[in-house]
């Protein structure tokens, strides 16, 4: 019987599958080549956010975004694509992935780092490269420069700042395993809050046996203004008044940066369009957020209501 885990609309995940028996089965260029596309193919057709990714000889990983909770269908495809190409390349029979993919559900954009950072350094662990940079079958290079590819880069940026701040992670992380934790409803990479909440939500689940994603739905068509009169009402306030040569509304101004980035996943960019930042550099928006969870102790924005 499979084990239920969790996932969910706007859930982050680090999923991997290997060989059966953890044997070869990305043989060559053009099979490695072949799987990325299928990732890139699946990605568009499920609306999955693709952070980062490394396909090795025996085995893939990828970080991605669960937008329209639909993350299984998008590994059965692409498991299951690969399984087609791969008989029909180098014959046999039976299974080629070993077995259901594993997946770790993420808190935030702390522990995305993390599980980035371990994934592009895969080719270096297993010995095959000295600098994750030269490895072709990863999106590390993906990153700060002006090639476009099927990766949500700018998501990755904005965690990182800088592509010298990306390179010094990777040296510091060095071959540390990431903190996982495994439970009965599968593995969670993130705070005791974040395990508390998600654990919290399954059961809850579990027991109206159904799977709701009204809230989420009922987002997703609120224009940006209704997200600000949100906000305005959440604070009771009228941001049309709003002084920020005073200490006090530079504190709402952050709390906003804050909702608008983790309840509704605007990026920095994107955030920087609304008239109340044109007075900040976007380049400054992640150290106010950080600083701001620092001193904030706060549900998770990723587990739903």
């Amino acid at each position: 019987m499979r084990r239920a885990r969790i996932k969910y609309e706007g859930s982050y995940h680090h999923v991997m599958n290997r060989g059966f028996k953890n044997e070869k089965i990305f043989f060559d260029s053009k099979s490695k080549s072949y799987f990325i596309n299928l990732i890139k193919e699946f990605s568009n057709k499920y609306k999955v956010s693709i952070y980062a990714y490394c396909v090795m000889n025996n085995h893939f990983h990828i970080i991605l975004k669960n937008n329209n909770n639909k993350l299984s269908e998008f590994m059965k495809n692409l498991d299951s694509s690969y399984g087609i190409y791969y008989r029909k390349r180098f014959g046999g029979r039976g299974y080629v992935f070993a077995n259901r993919f594993k997946s770790t559900l993420i808190e935030n954009d702390k522990y995305l780092k993390m599980s980035i950072i371990y994934t592009l350094l895969n080719p270096v662990k297993a010995g095959l490269i000295n600098n994750p940079f030269k490895y072709k079958w990863s999106s590390i290079n993906d990153y700060f420069n002006e090639t476009k590819s099927f990766v949500d880069a700018e998501k990755v940026e904005e965690i990182f700042e800088s592509r010298e701040a990306l390179e010094r992670s990777l040296k510091e992380w060095g071959h540390k395993e990431l903190p996982v934790r495994n439970t009965r409803v599968g593995e969670f990479l993130g705070s005791v809050q974040f395990f508390k909440e998600s654990l919290n939500y399954f059961d809850r689940r579990k027991r109206k046996n159904i799977v709701s994603n009204m809230r989420i739905k009922k987002e997703r068509e609120i224009s940006l203004e209704g997200i600000i009169r949100e906000f305005e009402r959440n604070k009771n306030i009228s941001l049309e008044e709003a002084d920020f040569s005073k200490i006090s509304w530079k504190k709402l101004r952050t709390e906003l940066l804050v909702f608008l980035h983790d309840k509704y996943n605007l990026t920095y960019r994107q955030i920087a369009n609304l008239k109340y930042f044109k007075d900040l550099q976007v380049s400054s928006f992640g150290k106010i957020y950080k600083r701001w969870k620092e001193k904030n102790v706060t549900l998770s924005s990723t587990v739903p209501n």
